[in-house]
């Protein structure tokens, strides 16, 4: 059966994206860009591919499809700013084969401007087309929240905004087969710029919350608590949570590397939360002072190594900065994560635990990192020496809290 559409980048946000398709009845044919980790289960995929979901044999059959979706990976590089190495390889490769009114949407995350500044002069120059008259363009943010499973992208409302209204409405009516609900931008930098807002409100948030941490432990206030009574109120508050360090695939942009412009709010909050893994450490190095040990020689456990619970994705996890740092102190570091079988830092493998409860007895310190729904934080508190708990999941008083 020949595909209807072409997902580009099989990776964070292009593998849901073909997930969705593929569960709605649409034809669907992946292309890689490059070495994408996925965020899918096996069993899923497994799914996907009963479903009728199959790997492009070759670039050729970008070609013919009716509809095509660049979802390549931009994670931040050297300078700070996003790398679009990816995105201008898939849009080189999409646009030695794009027919026309072929209707092509860039999901990736990128800086206001992309769209129409760059991919557009790459799809434009390598096929002789022109977009808005020979083929439709437009944005639409990626609003993937893996392992979330009350917001799937049935029930997600999607932002399209195309370079003309008939290049809107064409992205509509692919994304209406997918969502209940889509919601038309004035224009394709609108909707970029909404993934700009809605990624940067993330990570402003969490932000505060972690920086309210740190003061409460001062303070000798429960900010558990604090978030736990603030949630009651029915407007004008939002509640976020404090953790060890913000990983995921998606980066705060400040535009200092695009648009030469700083957001203040993004570049402090980007500060906040990237000084967390040390604050952890800290806090750990303390905890096992105020108890007669040294971090030097310390045996200390890590629970959960992903950056979000339940899920094996490690991009961005605050737990290599932490396990790091433990080790630079002389600490010998062990791990536990039910979804993680094998972990490296500093280029050697770190220990892993196979009995969760028995090496929580025998670790000077455990500090949980992810909430993973397997532990059971109350027995672990109990069979635990010292419990350092970075998400608040331990009932209170069984645990020290971050």
């Amino acid at each position: 059966m020949p595909a209807d559409l072409a997902v580009i980048g099989l990776g964070p946000f292009g593998l849901p994206l073909a997930q969705a398709a593929v569960a709605a009845g649409i034809p669907t044919v992946g292309y890689r860009t490059g070495p994408e980790p996925g965020s899918l289960s096996a069993a899923d995929l497994r799914r996907m591919l009963s479903g009728g979901f199959r790997h492009a044999t070759g670039p050729a059959e970008l070609g013919r499809v009716r509809t095509a979706v660049i979802c390549a990976p931009t994670p931040r590089g050297a300078d700070g700013g996003l790398d679009l190495t990816q995105l201008e390889s898939a849009a080189r490769t999409l646009a030695a084969h794009l027919r026309p009114h072929t209707t092509v949407i860039l999901e990736s995350p990128v800086p206001p401007g992309t769209t129409e500044d760059l991919l557009r002069p790459l799809l434009e120059e390598g096929s002789g087309l022109r977009a808005g008259r020979d083929f439709h363009l437009a944005y639409s943010p990626s609003r993937v929240d893996p392992g979330n499973r009350d917001h799937t992208p049935a029930n997600t409302p999607k932002v399209i905004g195309g370079l003309t209204p008939a290049c809107t409405e064409s992205a509509a009516a692919f994304y209406g087969r997918l969502t209940d609900k889509v919601v038309r931008a004035r224009g394709v930098r609108e909707a970029e710029t909404v993934q700009l807002l809605e990624t940067n409100f993330r990570h402003v948030n969490i932000a505060l919350v972690n920086e309210m941490a740190v003061l409460c432990h001062d303070l000798g206030v429960d900010l558990w608590d604090v978030v736990r009574c603030a949630e009651t109120k029915p407007f004008g508050f939002q509640a976020f949570r404090p953790g060890p360090g913000v990983g995921g695939h998606t980066v705060p942009q400040d535009l200092t590397h695009t648009a030469g412009r700083t957001l203040r709010m993004v570049e402090l909050a980007q500060q906040v939360n990237s000084q967390m893994p040390r604050y952890v450490v800290q806090r750990a190095a303390t905890l096992l002072n105020e108890h007669g040990k040294s971090a030097r020689g310390a045996r200390v456990l890590l629970l959960g190594v992903t950056y979000k619970p339940d899920l094996a994705d490690q991009q961005g996890t605050p737990a290599r900065e932490i396990a790091t740092r433990l080790m630079e102190l002389g600490a010998s570091v062990s791990y536990h994560d039910p979804h993680v079988p094998s972990w490296n830092v500093l280029d050697r493998p770190v220990p892993r635990a196979d009995s969760l409860y028995e090496a929580a007895a025998d670790a000077d310190l455990t500090i949980l990192l992810q909430q993973h729904r397997t532990y059971d934080l109350q027995a672990l508190s109990v069979k635990a020496q010292l419990l350092l708990d970075t998400r608040g999941a331990a009932p209170t008083g069984a645990a020290h809290r971050l």
